[in-house]
């Protein structure tokens, strides 16, 4: 049995292009800022990167309202807006290494860009 020519200079210009490319995601990623505000316009909340928070801001006047369980809840799901426009600004970032169809939804846009990847080279698709 004859096994297949590899072409070594192809296959290591492709690695050397998959290594730039996600050294572009890299910083693209770390330059991602997304922010959010509540309905009321009270809270505001900006996440960097990967989703991490870099800034809340509270209006003074939500101190007026005792109620602290929905103060709470409002901070939570204005953090979670913030996190969800990230995550779209990441989809984006990583789109073109996706498999098509890909949703905010239904991607682990963390590390599926790059399985999606490897499943090609694996396949012989690159």
């Amino acid at each position: 049995m004859t096994r297949p020519m590899i072409d070594v200079a192809a296959r290591q210009a492709s690695y050397i292009k998959l290594r730039d490319d996600l050294l572009e995601i890299r910083t693209r990623i770390a330059n991602i800022e997304a922010t959010a505000e509540s309905p009321d316009g009270l809270i505001s909340a900006t996440v960097v990167g990967r989703g991490e928070i870099s800034e809340l801001y509270l209006d003074p006047r939500i101190f007026r309202n005792p109620d602290s369980k929905a103060l709470a809840e409002s901070i939570v799901d204005t953090i979670g807006d913030a996190v969800a426009r990230a995550r779209e600004e990441l989809l984006e970032i990583t789109r073109r290494f996706l498999p098509p169809g890909a949703t905010v939804e239904n991607t682990d846009v963390h590390s599926d860009p790059f399985l999606h990847q490897l499943e090609k080279k694996i396949e012989g698709a690159s």
